[in-house]
């Protein structure tokens, strides 16, 4: 179902004011792309069903990483090549979690702030693991967040429960396989770690910070393990590919403010509404858009692209593991959304200037599709 408001209506409220938000020119332009999206100004395509004919028009899509209209597409194929490497071992979800007193920093150099992140997560989890005699592995996600578009930079990590010996024999972290490592003394190595790294790489600003760092505990969180293979696909899918806000959770738009659902977390997730001046909002929206060409996945350990590419085959064999053939890429045929059995296909394309005049001339209009 289509949401009825989204984020680049927003933005065409605000026009030409956005430019006085103090936004840099990245962002302005990865605002421009969103508000661009699926529209004219984008060019498009003309398509036609395979079944009822059909013919209809299809404007391109931005591609933005930030569009809520862009990800379902690069979820689908994210999770389909991780679904040929898992391994018969426990996994678990684990969240590292940086301070609001470092969101001062993070607006000002967020790419060194979120490399720090992914540094020291990873340092952390291969002190603990290295203490078992095991090369561990880890996927791990940024979000930058909270529920009302505030700053709340943390790392959703996937980190199997287990590792690999200097034999290259798989060996589990814990025998009752219930829970990864004890989260308080990985929020104490976790903030030692990062708090290490940023005297190292900005020693003034850490001088600034260091009592507010170190005054209150850090947050680990670690649920138990997920109940299969395919409930951890499954989690994939839900967190990769986020943004910052779906077009779903908008729930009004009018001239001055926008208005959108949020869940309360101290409130056991309770869901309330919040309400926004454009302007607000548009500045909330754009604290969560990445640096330019920033990693927001990565990939740790044995489950490094390096890795992969040696070893991971091989140890699957040794744990008998029936390796999923990886599909072939498939082209994408979107349904017809006027007799929801036939397929798409492109018929013509189309630049910014409009859809061809033949198309103009009344096609559009002669479909003898009857649903």
């Amino acid at each position: 179902m289509q949401p009825k408001f989204e984020v680049a209506d927003v933005l065409k409220q605000l026009g030409n004011s956005i430019e006085q938000l103090g936004l840099n020119t990245w962002q302005l332009r990865t605002l421009s792309a969103v508000k661009k999206c699926r529209t004219a100004q984008l060019g498009g395509h003309i398509d036609a069903c395979d079944s009822c004919g059909t013919i209809s028009i299809s404007y391109n899509s931005c591609r933005n990483r930030h569009c809520p209209k862009c990800q379902g597409k690069k979820r689908e194929d994210w999770i389909s090549k991780r679904e040929t490497e898992l391994l018969p071992a426990p996994y678990f979800h684990v969240v590292f979690t940086l301070p609001d007193s470092i969101n001062s920093l993070a607006m000002h150099q967020p790419k060194m702030v979120y490399d720090t992140l992914f540094e020291a997560t990873w340092e952390t989890l291969q002190t603990f693991g290295k203490k078992k005699g095991i090369q561990m592995g880890m996927i791990a996600v940024l979000h930058t967040w909270g529920q009302q578009l505030s700053l709340h930079p943390h790392l959703h990590c996937i980190v199997p429960g287990g590792g690999v010996d200097k034999k290259g024999q798989w060996q589990n972290s814990r025998t009752d396989g219930k829970f990864l490592f004890p989260v308080k003394a990985l929020s104490k190595v976790f903030r030692a770690k990062y708090c290490e790294k940023l005297k190292t790489k900005l020693p003034i600003n850490y001088e600034q910070l260091r009592q507010e760092l170190w005054r209150k505990d850090w947050v680990v969180f670690a649920k138990r393990p997920f109940g299969s293979s395919k409930s951890v696909v499954e989690y994939l899918g839900r967190y990769t590919h986020k943004i910052a806000i779906s077009n779903h959770r908008i729930r009004h738009i009018d001239s001055q403010n926008v208005t959108f659902d949020y869940k309360d977390y101290r409130m056991a997730g309770v869901k309330k509404q919040m309400t926004l001046v454009h302007g607000e909002f548009v500045r909330r929206f754009s604290l969560h858009i990445l640096p330019k060409r920033f990693v927001k996945i990565r990939h740790y350990g044995f489950l490094s692209s390096t890795w992969k590419r040696q070893k991971l085959q091989l140890l699957q064999e040794k744990l008998q593991v029936k390796v999923l053939v990886k599909a072939g890429k498939k082209s994408f045929l979107p349904k017809c959304p006027c007799c929801k059995v036939g397929n798409l296909h492109t018929i013509a394309v189309f630049d910014q200037r409009g859809p061809p005049a033949w198309y103009l001339g009344g096609s559009q209009n002669t479909s003898p599709c009857k649903n």
